[in-house]
């Protein structure tokens, strides 16, 4: 099988009622506010849910989505490794909510969850003057722990991996506290099968 194109906001709105989606985000950020009928598979439980989604793609055309497309290109890469075909959301949630779309929110939900990469960028901010401030108050050294995270940015961009977004994904508010994983798929008539 090979991987689909991406979709657009306007593609995916016009063949939302054929698509099954699948939010790759925390289930911290899936909370705050995520695409109508959408199904939380974080993307380090991808694994553990390939035979529902296998299943699903059987029935309907998969749309993997996250904030802004990097874990939705991550995760469509994995479901084509393993001969299942989906497609990404192009600029994700955020995309979706600029366009005037409206997403879906638990009921009673009152704080919202940064967005991971907002998480990300916070962290690596947050250490890097830590570092620079420590190394001019109290020793010099401690400025490699800024040159540290400089070089987990840059081996972060050149594999399309993130270390710290596995670290924080961890962290309790991006963890759902009920079931650990939720792959009930929407109900869907099967289609025919793709040539």
């Amino acid at each position: 099988m090979s991987v689909s194109a991406a979709l657009s906001v306007s593609e995916a709105f016009s063949r939302r009622h054929e698509l099954t989606v699948v939010d790759v985000r925390t289930p911290g950020e899936f909370a705050s506010g995520h695409l109508p009928n959408a199904v939380n598979v974080p993307l380090d439980r991808i694994g553990r849910a390939l035979p529902d989604l296998r299943q699903a793609a059987e029935h309907r055309t998969l749309l993997v989505v996250c904030a802004s497309g990097a874990r939705a290109e991550n995760a469509v890469a994995t479901l084509a490794s393993h001969g299942i075909d989906a497609s990404n959301l192009t600029g994700g949630t955020a995309a979706w909510a600029a366009a005037g779309h409206g997403l879906d929110r638990p009921e009673g939900r009152t704080r919202n969850v940064w967005s991971m990469e907002r998480q990300v960028r916070f962290t690596a901010g947050s250490v890097v003057l830590l570092g620079l401030a420590l190394g001019f108050l109290v020793h010099p050294a401690f400025r490699w722990l800024s040159a540290g995270i400089a070089a987990g940015l840059v081996f972060s961009a050149l594999s399309n991996t993130c270390g710290m977004a596995v670290v924080l994904g961890g962290l309790p508010f991006n963890r759902r506290r009920e079931a650990p994983l939720d792959t009930s798929f929407p109900s869907v008539s099967p289609r025919e099968p793709r040539a």
